[in-house]
């Protein structure tokens, strides 16, 4: 019989060509660009699960209709007030960048810093990570013309000097926390993740002192060396680093005061220095990138943390909850702000240029 028919019965009908070979599971692994977009995938997908996860768990302590029942006119103006500092807080943080960003080479008008620093907080909300919009940023900067090193310093110094400016904060508190916290694994796990922290950040600001010339020439080395003399050099610079090191504090301390305003909006039994003592840490935690923009991770250390302080742990899921919305809102005006930017109308056109 031919090759190009099978026999089925008494009939003998042509075979149907094979337009394009099976591709197993094995095969596409091997590929390395659906094994990338596949890893991508599951780790958004494990992010996703994640967050979900922690949320249902959190959400068993929360009643929703009380929650809900507490909300009055007052409690919306507390809320505008959330809002309204948290614009601020992008702000700060839009001045320690532009410090930042000078030195790396990728000078940023106060204008388009703040608007890529509220583009960014959109793509915070969107994207399966809490620092998912350090990634924006990065893009837009490096497509005005600064270039990917530049605008990845200018990021990567960004986040490990407020990394490093939270954990000296937490530290600082020690033992007033230690006075609040009476639980010993709530003192021994708030310990272990701050020393950890600040172990990382100083660690970071040594490896920057190092005048090893491997260091600046191995691959696996460079980038991260320097990037850790930057640091060193804005920190310890006599002429920025104290706005540096009070901007830093600052963007910190103002978070404290948007879960303060959540508080006052829902009447919740809480003191400010108990905020003050408990979010700060919360939020070192919250940026591990495990979840959606910190859902179920926020909701879930906040109630344990309130716990360990021997508060209602439900009154620090509502609290966590109320802030996530704070900043959703915040992002969904960023989203505004994006759909209408130049850049966004830009995409596929030529680079918007960065001042020299």
């Amino acid at each position: 019989m031919n090759e190009g028919y099978c026999k089925i019965g008494a009939k003998t009908i042509p075979k149907r060509p094979n337009s394009a070979p099976r591709v197993g599971l094995p095969q596409i692994f091997a590929n390395p660009v659906h094994a990338g977009e596949m890893r991508r995938i599951l780790l958004s997908a494990a992010k996703i699960v994640t967050s979900a996860a922690l949320l249902y768990l959190a959400l068993r302590k929360v009643d929703l209709s009380e929650l809900f029942s507490r909300f009055t006119v007052t409690s919306l103006l507390w809320i505008g007030v959330a809002i309204a500092i948290t614009f601020l807080q992008i702000f700060v943080g839009v001045l320690r960048w532009r410090q930042i960003s000078a030195v790396c080479g990728a000078p940023l008008e106060l204008d388009r810093a703040m608007r890529y620093n509220v583009i960014g907080a959109f793509f915070n909300q969107t994207l399966p990570s809490a620092i998912g919009g350090d990634a924006v940023r990065l893009w837009l900067v490096a497509r005005a013309g600064a270039g990917w090193r530049a605008a990845t310093y200018s990021i990567f110094v960004d986040r490990a000097i407020g990394l490093i400016a939270l954990a000296v904060l937490i530290v600082a508190s020690l033992p007033w926390s230690y006075t609040l916290i009476t639980d010993p694994h709530g003192r021994s796990a708030l310990l272990l993740i701050d020393l950890l922290a600040l172990t990382g950040g100083v660690g970071f600001l040594i490896f920057g002192a190092l005048k090893w010339r491997w260091l600046k020439t191995w691959w696996a080395t460079h980038h991260l060396h320097a990037c850790a003399v930057i640091a060193n050099r804005v920190i310890f610079s006599r002429s920025r680093g104290p706005a540096i090191a009070i901007l830093s504090i600052l963007v910190h301390v103002l978070a404290v005061v948007i879960a303060w305003c959540v508080v006052q909006s829902i009447a919740a039994p809480v003191r400010f220095s108990d905020v003050f003592l408990l979010v700060p840490p919360v939020m070192l935690i919250t940026m591990m990138p495990i979840s959606i923009a910190g859902w179920g991770v926020r909701e879930a250390t906040m109630g344990l943390a309130f716990g360990f302080a021997g508060l209602a742990a439900n009154e620090g899921v509502n609290i966590s909850l109320l802030y996530g919305a704070v900043f959703f809102i915040v992002g969904a005006v960023g989203g505004l702000v994006w759909i209408l930017s130049a850049e966004k109308a830009a995409q596929g056109a030529a680079p918007i240029g960065v001042p020299e």
